[in-house]
């Protein structure tokens, strides 16, 4: 391919791409097909030689399209996953024609720089102090994996235990403590660590799902003689729910040898807001705390977020000792994350922080809750129709009747009829539909021909 071809190519794919950007409000919001169909058509013998760049790409965008998941447009409610700003598909764009390799700064200090700038200012966003250091994982579960590394180093060092080198064969044993609405992403991290699944103490919660103060500082006074990781969540991903950052700071406090990781992958987004902020009071006591950029703040995926208190700790859960990775003083990103060779994801981070800028970080979330609530007004006006969360956040839990059978069949016709799709989940033992006002195109009036599709499907 010249340089001529290859502008071509890419002209082409834009035009593209920006054709599907211009239809995705009017799509059918679910995929109409599934992988099996899509891969029968994909499925053909592997080529002997080079075929036209251009007729693969165009060939594989007509194959896909009827599995694409319109999740970036204004009524995807799903999974709380937000949309990709236009600044961040941009920067995307240039982050794939650069092809950066972000391990080290040898690679590409622009990446290193990207990161560094864009970690700083998420700080600032999410009201946790200057001096953390700061990673950009592929999202808050790996987030949590970070933190809590960086929390068994620094948890099991104070007792003269060195994890990385010994592991945890003979070592003091942790206690960690987690909500009983803790996210399956942290047991997941603590499985990754050699902590496990299963090796935990769990704190009741409230019936919104929020750790009770009072179980949690029992159950940390319980391992004075251990070393203690407590994990709190920001934001419940059913309800939307806070656990009570700074009581469970205190309780930490309390402690001659524990770490709090705050698990906030969308609810700390709560701090850019004056009227949301009092909900992640005390999160700026935690040791680490890790959010989604992917989700909230509308970063095309994968982004995520992790700051730790405790930089030696972070650096030494992490780092990787090879000469020819030529360390040095500028920023090093195997020393943040899990994953070494990764895309810059730094760049669509920093442009969409630059181009929302605060005031606009703080609309896009607000204005998620006001969305909310009306949706939550709207199909609780309806009648057999239940809300059975307090919509605090941008969370909605929806019943229909007193049948799980039901709810179920309410969200199957939702998501066929392709004006919005939202997911199910089980809240409290009962079958619930699940709605994540999350994505920046969403308008009131998408929120009411989605209130008017859920309401059609109920009464049916």
């Amino acid at each position: 391919m010249d340089q001529e071809r290859t502008a071509e190519l890419l002209h082409k794919t834009a035009e593209r791409a920006i054709e599907y950007l211009d239809t995705l409000s009017e799509r059918h919001v679910g995929a109409v097909q599934d992988a099996t169909a899509i891969a029968a058509r994909l499925r053909v013998p592997l080529p002997a030689g080079p075929d036209d760049p251009w007729a693969v790409v165009d060939r594989m965008a007509t194959d896909v399209d009827p599995g694409l998941v319109a999740s970036a447009g204004p009524r995807y409610f799903g999974f709380v996953i937000g949309g990709a700003l236009p600044a961040s598909v941009a920067a995307d764009w240039l982050t794939a024609a650069w092809d950066q390799n972000t391990a080290t700064h040898a690679l590409s200090p622009a990446a290193a720089a990207a990161e560094q700038v864009s970690g700083e200012w998420m700080l600032e966003l999410l009201g946790l102090p200057a001096g953390w250091s700061t990673g950009l994982p592929t999202g808050a579960g790996l987030g949590n994996a970070v933190g809590l590394a960086a929390g068994r180093h620094a948890v099991l060092e104070r007792v003269g235990w060195d994890v990385e080198a010994r592991g945890l064969y003979g070592a003091p044993e942790i206690a960690v403590v987690i909500g009983g609405e803790a996210h399956a992403t942290v047991l997941t991290a603590l499985q990754y660590l050699g902590l496990g699944r299963e090796r935990v103490t769990t704190v009741a919660v409230d019936e919104q799902g929020a750790m009770l103060a009072d179980a949690l500082r029992e159950a940390v006074a319980g391992f004075a003689d251990r070393p203690v990781l407590v994990v709190a969540q920001a934001g419940n991903v059913n309800s939307g729910a806070f656990d009570p950052l700074d009581l469970i700071a205190d309780a930490i406090d309390a402690h001659p040898n524990a770490w709090l990781h705050v698990d906030g992958a969308f609810g700390a987004w709560a701090s850019v807001s004056p009227e949301l902020s009092h909900l992640v009071a005390g999160i700026e006591r935690a040791n680490s705390a890790s959010t989604d950029a992917h989700k909230w703040l509308n970063v095309g995926y994968d982004c995520g977020f992790v700051g730790v208190s405790d930089s030696a700790a972070h650096r030494a859960a992490m780092a990787v000792s090879a000469a020819y990775l030529m360390p040095g003083d500028n920023r090093e990103g195997w020393e943040y994350v899990l994953d070494s060779s990764r895309r810059a994801r730094g760049f669509a981070l920093y442009a969409t922080l630059r181009s929302l800028g605060r005031s606009g970080v703080r609309e896009v979330v607000e204005r998620c809750c006001r969305l909310a609530r009306q949706m939550a007004e709207r199909l609780s006006a309806e009648e057999g129709i239940a809300v059975l969360n307090d919509v605090v956040l941008n969370q909605v839990l929806v019943r229909f009747g007193d049948n799980d059978a039901r709810t179920r069949q309410v969200v199957e016709r939702v998501q066929t009829e392709g004006t919005a799709w939202m997911g199910g989940t089980v809240w409290q033992g009962r079958a619930a539909m699940r709605i994540s006002v999350s994505g920046w195109p969403t308008t009131a009036e998408d929120i009411d021909r989605t209130a008017d599709s859920i309401i059609r499907a109920a009464r049916s």
